[in-house]
């Protein structure tokens, strides 16, 4: 697979192939971030096409002072924006939401531990059949990725399914260290108590 810095180079060039796969690479990823930050489908392609449009006429001033897949996450973020964010509630942090808790109450102690510790997540040494619950389970994530609350399922999003760092989660969302760490956390854990009533093992 080719990689970043040469597709650069060949776009810079007007490869028009080098176009071709880096759609082909990062479309699916920058449209599923797309769909958490606006209210329907058609806005978010949208806000992808945009995007592809402002990596041919930038493409040329890509310093390559963040990576090629940040600067493309940056661009969507903001043609999603200016596509047309959902109206957040006045003085509500992003993603919180109040009126439900984030995971049932039985499961911490007075101490705010865990009564019942969660398990480790997978381990390198990951079993053959683990891999394939892993793979029936991803469509099942999908949709309750898709019931989180906004500010929640973009970072889950960003963090765990697009693997981008912390620093660059806060820069695109516009949010700080504390409040993604508190995304993460909340969204994190609806999902594994979803997943668990799923399997029968609330």
């Amino acid at each position: 697979m080719t990689d970043d810095g040469e597709l650069v180079a060949r776009l810079r060039n007007g490869d028009e192939a080098a176009f071709v796969e880096l759609i082909d690479r990062y479309n699916g990823s920058l449209l599923r971030f797309a769909r958490t930050m606006v209210p329907n489908d058609a806005v978010a392609e949208e806000a992808v096409q945009d995007t592809w449009l402002g990596v041919v006429r930038g493409v040329a001033g890509f310093e390559g002072r963040s990576s090629l897949k940040t600067w493309l996450f940056r661009i969507v973020a903001n043609r999603a924006r200016t596509a047309g964010v959902r109206e957040r509630k006045a003085g509500t942090p992003l993603g919180f939401d109040s009126s439900t808790p984030s995971v049932a109450a039985g499961r911490f102690d007075e101490g705010g531990a865990w009564s019942d510790p969660p398990g480790a997540w997978a381990t390198e040494v990951e079993q053959v059949d683990d891999r394939m619950e892993a793979e029936r389970l991803r469509p099942v994530v999908g949709g309750y990725l898709d019931d989180l609350p906004e500010g929640q399922r973009q970072v889950v999003t960003l963090r765990d399914v697009e693997g981008l760092a912390p620093d660059t989660v806060c820069e695109l969302l516009g949010i700080t260290d504390a409040n993604q760490r508190v995304l993460l956390h909340r969204g994190r854990t609806r999902l594994r108590s979803a997943l668990a009533t799923s399997m029968g093992k609330d």
